[in-house]
């Protein structure tokens, strides 16, 4: 089955809160797990702010961004392609979402998805309408 995450539903994976129980389920049950490449860069910067704000020791932080980069590895990352673009604008056009998040869904229908993990209401109704199948962590 093909699961793709956005960020913070990803995030979940590695740092411990509502939602992780599901999303290490369905990281399982994935015969492709696919992210879009902001995903690094979001990730990082939620790890590094988890730090600053005491959650994450340096080596609990050294930990988390190792694991998350064996983890992409092994990942199918899209892109930031022409179409995948085209089809931000559409949805920023056609939905509330936010650019980032307009990206996550544009990258998920691109890439064929059929699960779109989300933590995020405005984002998971925007994917909704356009057409994936949404699970809401």
């Amino acid at each position: 089955m093909h699961v793709f995450f956005d960020s913070a539903a990803f995030a979940k994976r590695y740092i411990q809160e509502a939602g992780t129980d599901t999303v290490l389920e369905w990281c399982e049950r994935a015969t492709v797990l696919s992210l879009t490449l902001i995903a690094l860069p979001e990730l990082i910067s939620a790890f590094c702010r988890l730090r600053r704000e005491g959650v994450l020791n340096e080596t609990q932080y050294q930990e988390v961004k190792s694991a998350m980069t064996l983890d992409l590895e092994d990942a199918s990352l899209c892109e930031l392609t022409p179409a995948v673009l085209t089809k931000t604008v559409w949805h920023l056009e056609q939905n509330v979402p936010r650019g980032m998040d307009a990206i996550h869904i544009a990258s998920a229908l691109t890439m064929k998805a059929e699960i779109f993990m989300t933590s995020d209401r405005r984002q998971s109704e925007a994917a909704t309408r356009a057409g994936l199948r949404v699970v809401f962590v």
